[in-house]
C-alpha cells in the first residue's frame, strides 16, 4: 500500500505489481471508479496496455503538457457517443480514459479565462481536469448533447472553487450574491464606464442586483490580498511588517489601576454585605451572587414567607448596597 496524490487529495491506493508507465493513467482511473466500481488496481493492470497514451502531468512544464495534449484526436460525436454508452453501460475505463484525454485542450482554453486572478496557469488547468473527470463520470450520452457542451460548467466550477479558496485565508464568497460579486465585480465596472463614463457604486449594484454595501466590502477585500505578518519591508534587514504594529494592549500602570480599583471595589463590596441585616443578605447571595439564581418562590417557602415580602426585603438591601457603595467614607 502506498499514497498517491490524486487531483490534490491524497488517497492511498495498492500499486502492487503496477507497471511504471501505467502509473499516470491509474490517477484518472481511480477518481473515475469512485462511483463506477471498486477501484481494484489489481484487475486494472492487466488492462493497462489498452492505451498507449496516457494523462499528461501539468507539472512537466506548461509546453510539454500542450504539446502532449494536442497528440490527442478529437472524437466525433458517433465516437463520442459510443465511448460513454460503453462507460456509463460496463464501467468501461478506457472508454472514460479516452473522453477525458480528447478533452483535455477544451479545458486549457476554459483555465485561460481566469488568468487574471494571480493564480498559477498549470494550477488551474490541473483544477479544471478535475472538473472534466467528474463530468465524464456523470455524462448521460442519451441527452443529445456533446460531453464538452455538459463539462464544462464542471470545469469552470471547480476551477472557480479553486480561486476562491486560494484568494484568501478569510473565506469569501460564501453566499451566491458574493460569488456573484467575486468574479463579475471587474468586469461589470470595466462595461459601465465604457458605457457611460462611470462606474459609481450605485450604478454597479444596480446591474448585479446587490446591495451598494456588498459592493464596496468586495472592492474592498479584492483591492488587498493576504500578507504574511513576517515578511521582510527589504530583503536581508531583518525588519518585518510585525515590527510596525502598534501595541493596543494597556500600559503597566493603566493595568496596574485597574486592578487596584478592583480590588477596592470588592473590599467595600464585601463590607455593605456584612452590614445587612442577616436574611437580607441571605438572600442577595441566593438572587443575585449565586452561581444558579434561585426564585423568589424557592427563598419564600425556606424564610416561611410571601414572596412578594422577599422581593421588598431583595430591593432594601439592593438600596442599602447602593448607599454605602456610593458613600467613599
Amino acid at each position: 500500500m502506498s499514497s498517491c496524490i490524486i487531483g490534490g487529495h491524497d488517497e492511498t491506493v495498492n500499486k502492487r505489481n503496477m507497471p511504471g508507465a501505467c502509473q499516470q493513467t491509474c490517477n484518472l482511473v481511480y477518481l473515475l471508479a469512485l462511483e463506477i466500481l471498486e477501484c481494484q488496481y489489481l484487475d486494472i493492470t492487466e488492462n493497462c496496455q489498452m492505451n498507449q497514451t496516457y494523462l499528461p502531468v501539468v507539472g512537466d512544464g506548461f509546453e510539454h503538457y500542450m504539446a502532449q495534449v494536442n497528440r490527442f484526436d478529437l472524437l466525433s460525436a458517433d465516437e463520442e457517443y459510443a465511448l460513454a454508452v460503453r462507460l456509463q453501460r460496463d464501467g468501461d475505463l478506457d472508454a472514460a480514459h479516452r473522453l477525458v484525454c480528447a478533452n483535455l485542450r477544451f479545458v486549457v482554453k476554459v483555465a485561460m479565462e481566469y488568468r487574471g486572478y494571480g493564480l498559477r496557469l498549470a494550477d488551474l488547468v490541473q483544477e479544471g481536469n478535475i472538473g472534466l473527470m467528474q463530468a465524464v463520470r456523470k455524462f448521460d450520452p442519451e441527452r443529445g448533447l456533446r460531453l464538452i457542451t455538459y463539462a464544462v460548467w464542471w470545469i469552470r466550477a471547480t476551477i472557480q472553487s479553486y480561486i476562491m479558496r486560494s484568494w484568501s485565508l478569510v473565506k469569501l464568497g460564501t453566499t451566491q450574491a458574493q460569488k456573484k460579486l467575486f468574479y463579475k465585480l471587474a468586469q461589470t465596472r470595466k462595461a459601465l464606464r465604457d458605457l457611460t463614463g462611470s462606474d459609481s457604486l450605485a450604478g454597479v449594484a444596480d446591474q448585479l442586483e446587490v446591495s451598494e454595501a456588498a459592493v464596496e466590502e468586495m472592492a474592498q477585500r479584492l483591492g488587498q490580498r493576504d500578507l504574511s505578518l513576517d515578511i521582510e519591508m527589504n530583503e536581508g534587514d531583518g525588519y518585518t511588517l510585525l515590527d510596525i504594529l502598534p501595541d493596543r494592549r494597556a500600559n503597566q500602570e493603566t493595568t496596574l489601576i485597574s486592578r487596584e480599583e478592583r480590588r477596592l471595589l470588592g473590599e467595600r463590596t464585601q463590607a455593605a454585605l456584612a452590614a445587612l441585616p442577616d436574611r437580607e443578605r441571605q438572600i442577595i447571595e441566593q438572587r443575585i451572587l449565586g452561581e444558579t439564581p434561585r426564585t423568589l418562590q424557592e427563598i419564600a417557602d425556606e424564610f416561611g414567607i410571601s414572596r412578594e415580602r422577599v422581593r421588598q426585603l431583595e430591593q432594601n438591601a439592593l438600596r442599602r448596597l447602593k448607599a454605602a457603595l456610593a458613600d467613599p467614607a
